[in-house]
């Protein structure tokens, strides 16, 4: 601390670059903070720090697993979080003088690079804005900020006396259960659990928070409860929605999109007082819309959409700009491709002539390449074991492909399966397709036609949420709805950048199941960063890795012989 305090009274007034001179760590007896990276001005990306205890005095309990581990990381990470906002002041000068961050997390629950948990230590990752006027060095600000506030967060938040145990413990339990729920789906022939008293509806359409005001809670119908044991919650009750072609029907503003909006999310887990906590879906459920204006490169989509006028094939498809159909068929061969046991479908987010065509058009359009998703959902089950989720107002004819129909009335879920049937027989519809459907062909995507040069460096990274920069092209990835938070995108984009840098041409699936190895053996850690500081990084899905392969504009695919 004293060797700290002696450079920051050498480099006083002068030039902000001066703060090079902090790089290095500095023992401050509770800890040693390392500061990795200098920001060049005020205005630049902020420095990087880690802060490292001495000593690990959390019950071992705590992180005894991997899933204990991530959960508690979390859990700290969001300590650090409200620890900075209560004890730091704040800006105190030019850019972002005296602003201190830690990865801010999202309502689920995922790795990130902002902690890491070790039986010898808890180390904090965080960004620091050093103070200044002008662009000179703030001297006295900067004391502030590193001997006074940075203390005192570490205190509040990293080491035991500073921290509610029972709550830590509680928030690592509450993850465990999700974990084993999730994991206990496939035995149970479910594709999805939602348990008795969920919480299901949001804040508003910007906000992931709970809605705190007139929420109903959730309530299993009879016919599709089930019970099941968790090692901390015990026995617990909610729908299983099982395996096959479940329908959730019903009328407008009565809770149809909020549930299957809750099922796409239950990939995830959630915070203690979320609500869905305990809303878990298979882990490879991949929600499927309509990108009107997405780039398609080589994706083989000719089991939903076949011969094209002229007799040109759909099995090596690309557009740079596909209609709403298109894109929603090359959504479904993508999610395939890298592999899904669920799909979850609105009708709300789809294209009308991708979901059905009645018999009237059937009978006046003869020409029409498009199978529509209502004569697909069946085979896509039957032939590959791929279960849909559909969420349907008006279209009746999917009642003759549904095994369960699910009736949201007054935000209340109803079995109305043997009703469905009734209306089935009342009012015969004809559906197509001869009952087959096979897996679209792969891909190799050439990694050369990634170009990361932006003027002399090369560029791969995230910038928000939905957009990654690579080189200078920005990818959109607005459409791509389970991404949770920015850090995921971060990920992504130096996963990108990796096998752009490779030059290799490669399945789309290897350079997914590449990634997902690397991380699984080395962590997210493994994909760079500053002496030691790998920057604010979330885990990914394979699903949302291969979405963003798939979204560059640029990309240059072949599918593969069988």
């Amino acid at each position: 601390m004293n060797r700290l305090r002696s450079i920051l009274d050498r480099i006083d007034r002068r030039g902000y670059g001066a703060y090079k001179d902090l790089q290095g760590s500095y023992d401050f007896e509770r800890f040693t903070l390392t500061i990795d990276r200098v920001q060049r001005d005020p205005f630049a990306p902020p420095s990087l720090i880690r802060v490292r205890t001495r000593d690990n005095r959390f019950d071992p309990a705590l992180f005894s697993n991997p899933v204990r581990k991530f959960a508690l990381e979390d859990f700290l990470t969001r300590r650090v979080d409200a620890a900075i906002r209560k004890i730091v002041r704040g800006n105190r000068g030019s850019g972002g003088s005296g602003r201190v961050e830690i990865q801010r997390p999202s309502q689920v629950v995922l790795p990130r690079t902002s902690m890491v948990v070790h039986r010898d230590y808890v180390e904090a990752r965080m960004a620091v804005g050093l103070p200044a006027r002008g662009r000179t060095v703030d001297a006295r600000a900067a004391r502030a900020v590193l001997l006074d506030e940075l203390p005192k967060v570490v205190g509040a938040s990293l080491v035991p006396a500073g921290v509610d145990e029972e709550a830590a413990r509680f928030h690592v339990e509450t993850i465990e259960d999700a974990e084993r729920l999730r994991g206990m789906l496939p035995s149970l022939g479910l594709v999805a659990f939602v348990a008795d008293g969920a919480v299901l509806p949001r804040e508003s359409g910007a906000s992931d928070r709970p809605l705190t005001g007139g929420a109903v809670p959730f309530e299993s119908p009879e016919e599709l409860r089930v019970t099941v044991e968790l090692p901390n919650r015990g026995e617990i009750t909610g729908m299983g929605i099982p395996e096959g072609v479940t329908l959730i029907a019903g009328g407008g503003f009565h809770g149809k999109s909020t549930l299957l909006e809750a099922l796409s999310w239950g990939v995830y887990d959630h915070v203690p007082g979320d609500g869905r906590e305990l809303v878990v879906t298979r882990e490879d459920a991949v929600k499927i819309r309509a990108e009107d204006g997405r780039s398609v490169a080589g994706v083989d989509i000719s089991g939903t959409i076949g011969e094209l006028p002229g007799g040109r094939t759909t099995e090596n498809f690309s557009t740079p700009n596909a209609s709403g159909s298109t894109s929603q068929a090359a959504n479904i061969a993508e999610a395939l491709e890298v592999g899904t046991s669920l799909l979850l479908v609105d009708e709300d987010t789809s294209a009308t002539n991708f979901m059905i065509r009645d018999e009237r058009m059937r009978e006046l359009v003869r020409k029409e390449p498009i199978t529509p998703f209502v004569d697909l959902a069946r085979p896509l089950y039957n032939t590959l074991g791929v279960s849909t989720v559909v969420v349907i107002g008006g279209v009746g004819a999917y009642l003759d492909v549904a095994d369960r129909v699910i009736l949201m009335e007054d935000y209340h879920p109803h079995d109305a399966t043997d009703r469905a049937r009734e209306v089935t027989e009342r009012f015969p519809v004809k559906i197509e397709g001869d009952g087959h459907v096979s897996l679209p062909k792969g891909r190799r995507v050439r990694a050369t036609s990634i170009d990361l040069r932006r003027g002399r460096r090369e560029t791969a990274r995230g910038k928000g949420l939905s957009t990654i920069e690579l080189g200078r092209e920005r990818v959109d990835l607005s459409y791509v709805e389970q991404l949770a938070e920015p850090g995921q995108t971060e990920a992504i984009a130096r996963i990108i950048g990796e096998f752009a840098s490779s030059g290799k041409s490669r399945a789309v699936r290897e350079v997914v199941e590449a990634a997902i190895t690397g991380l699984e053996t080395g962590g997210l850690d493994s994909l760079g960063g500053f002496r030691g500081h790998p920057g604010q990084m979330s885990l990914p899905r394979p699903q949302e890795i291969a979405a963003a392969i798939n979204r560059i504009r640029s990309l240059e695919a072949t599918t593969e012989r069988h």
